[in-house]
């Protein structure tokens, strides 16, 4: 099959431009989606990554024996490239709650899209090969296919997620590609066999995306209910994390990327012993850092101190913040501690922030996420808690939320082995939540502090007699072996909470 124009050559030198920007989207989609569900986003994307490429070259391999009618063949695997690729998101979070093993379907998609975008470019080379000449055709195909794959890596988070979110983007890639499969073929009917036929399947995928596009909201909330035992009130994506609230009768629950934050019924119980062992081991706080902790929660205790006069909150995502102060529902938990005129909010990575700032803080309350990944893992280590150090006045107080020390006591005390490694003195506890289980703090500063056996506000859970049971742990909570500190090169704490939880979610 001969290409008899430069404007047709330039067509197709289009399409590799947009297999290119396609096939990373697909690719981005599957890497954010598997991050949101099964966490540790370096390690999934990672894979992803790998299996992606590795299944371009297993295309690039078999397209050997394609040898006629080569721009039939073009078209039909752009088709199908729109059609796995397209689909991909929405058949991944239908199947997430339902099926007994998500990643071989995960990766099983990510090979068949690699491997359908692996064949697609040899055979536009082949096709090109008698009418551009050899070093031409390679430099114009790979600058087209360089150009779409630096076009998707940048509109992917900055566009495509918050505006559009994973389903939708992946449909509206498979509808581009069903278009320029169209249009293809329409250019190129004469020399093509087969073409009424093979137009009718590429309309009819064509209306099956539109129409899965224009549902996309409903098919999410129905693949969540299936996830969530609770009515979803509400979803959303953004660049950072999947964010849903249920409610039942009884209680709010908000997830993050499929993971319990807070129950409404019990969490006082883990903000009351976060917040107030740290807050009254200080003599008057007045200025009070809070690193993670956009729901507001947090500040809703620090904010019952008479003597505080500032809190400073450092939080990744504005959505998180923003939903936390305006919306009725949650501002109502928080008690509107997110927009009292005390608070200051900055929305950016705790670590840039700290290595920027230049304030000291009497208190500190650092509430992140589990270190599930090396990139909260990074918050964790010595250089971290270095920083933090640096943001603290010589009598201040630190308290950071360590995980579970039954669940993971490895990762656990290694908290508190890297925060003394720094040259904080440190202090573990832990109290029972009823919606996580047994979960742990280490509370942290540089000269001895009390530890408080009475506490200067009313509150519903902590008191003299319950702190002094949080300071002992049984055998079963103890680690018993010499542990690693935690450091940016080697993200112990990564590795141990892995295996941990991995373990203790299997039983």
């Amino acid at each position: 099959m001969q290409v008899k124009s430069n404007s047709a050559q330039l067509i197709l030198l289009v399409a590799v431009f947009v297999i290119a920007t396609c096939g990373l989207i697909y690719e981005l989609v599957a890497g954010t989606l598997a991050s949101y569900l099964l966490g540790d986003s370096i390690t999934q994307f990672s894979i992803i990554i790998g299996v992606y490429l590795f299944s371009m070259g297993v295309g690039s391999y078999f397209s050997k024996f394609f040898n006629n009618s080569l721009l039939s063949w073009f078209i039909r695997i752009e088709l199908l490239v729109g059609l796995v690729g397209g689909f991909s998101a929405s058949v991944l979070f239908v199947v997430f709650p339902i099926a007994s093993s998500f990643k071989p379907i995960l990766y099983a998609f990510v090979f068949t899209t690699g491997m359908l975008v692996g064949l697609e470019i040899p055979l536009l080379m082949r096709i090109l090969q008698d009418k551009v000449e050899f070093k031409e055709l390679v430099s114009r195909v790979f600058t087209f296919d360089y150009i779409g794959a630096l076009l998707a890596s940048l509109i992917f988070p900055l566009l495509l997620v918050p505006y559009l979110g994973l389903i939708r983007t992946s449909l509206f890639f498979g509808i581009l590609n069903i278009f320029v499969g169209l249009y293809l073929l329409k250019k190129f009917r004469k020399e093509i066999k087969s073409a009424k036929s093979i137009q009718l399947v590429a309309i009819v995928i064509l209306l099956a995306e539109l129409a899965t596009f224009a549902l996309s909201e409903s098919l999410m909330s129905w693949s969540e209910t299936l996830a969530y035992n609770d009515h979803i009130v509400y979803s959303t994506s953004t660049p950072y994390q999947r964010i849903v609230l249920t409610r039942n009768r009884k209680e709010l629950r908000l997830y993050l990327n499929n993971n319990l934050q807070f129950s409404s019924a019990d969490e006082y119980r883990y903000h009351e012993a976060l917040v107030h062992p740290a807050m009254s081991a200080c003599d008057q706080p007045k200025h009070i850092l809070v690193l993670g902790g956009g729901d507001g929660l947090a500040v809703k205790e620090i904010l019952k101190y008479p003597s505080v006069e500032t809190v400073t909150l450092v939080d990744l995502d504005p959505a998180m913040t923003k939903l936390f102060s305006t919306q009725e529902v949650l501002v109502t938990q928080n008690n509107h501690s997110l927009t009292n005129s005390k608070v200051k909010i900055t929305n950016g990575d705790a670590f840039v922030w700290l290595r920027d700032n230049h304030q000291q803080f009497d208190c500190a309350i650092v509430d992140f996420p589990d270190p599930s990944n090396f990139a909260v893992g990074k918050l964790y280590t010595t250089a971290f808690y270095q920083l933090l150090k640096k943001a603290l006045k010589p009598e201040a107080v630190a308290v950071i939320q360590s995980t579970s020390p039954f669940a993971a006591p490895k990762s656990f005390w290694c908290v508190s082995e890297t925060l003394q490694s720094v040259g904080f003195i440190a202090t573990a506890y832990h109290n029972y939540v009823p919606s996580f289980g047994e979960w742990g703090y280490v509370m942290a500063s540089q000269k001895k502090y009390s530890i408080p056996d009475t506490f200067q506000i009313p509150l519903k859970y902590l008191s003299k007699t319950v702190m002094q049971q949080m300071l002992n742990f049984p055998e079963d909570m103890k680690a018993h072996e010499p542990l690693a500190i935690n450091r940016l090169n080697n993200q112990a704490l990564v590795n141990y909470f892995e295996e941990e939880w991995g373990k203790y979610l299997e039983q």
